[in-house]
């Protein structure tokens, strides 16, 4: 059974301009190097719409992945939605809303993850918590590139 977080994050930035960041891939490849993540096909430069790829070759827990993501819904500035299309997991779908508050913006991430070699007691324990810091780490990184 998929397991399934959520984290919200609060910036001052405009729904629509942090809606444009967070679909671009040269940020994203910014924010993500712990991981050395970079774009090795389809979308791998500016930013990506809807139902477009981008295939992400990053090392996580030691081991070099890879895994390719689709667009599947995009409402500019308020949702979008990307999923796994080949990769290592069973399923990985990750919704972006973007809510306009008085501050700026409410940006909430919806992951839902399910891992076709561990099961859900290692999910949650192991694989959640580390998506968790992962989307955190990156939140935080475009938000200070703004």
């Amino acid at each position: 059974m998929p397991s399934t977080f959520i984290l919200v994050t609060e910036t001052p930035l405009s729904a629509e301009a942090i809606f444009d960041l967070s679909l671009d891939i040269d940020a994203h490849v910014a924010s993500m190097s712990q991981s050395a993540e970079r774009a090795v096909d389809g979308i791998v430069t500016g930013r990506i719409g809807l139902g477009e790829t981008v295939t992400w070759r990053a090392r996580h827990f030691g081991i070099w992945w890879t895994t390719t993501s689709q667009i599947t819904a995009l409402d500019r500035p308020t949702r979008f939605v990307d999923e796994q299309v080949r990769g290592p997991f069973k399923k990985f779908v990750h919704e972006h809303r973007f809510e306009s508050i008085a501050s700026g913006c409410r940006m909430t991430d919806t992951i839902t993850v399910a891992s076709p070699i561990f099961g859900a007691l290692a999910e949650r324990v192991v694989l959640v918590p580390y998506l968790r810091r992962l989307i955190a780490r990156r939140n935080a990184h475009l938000l200070a590139t703004r």
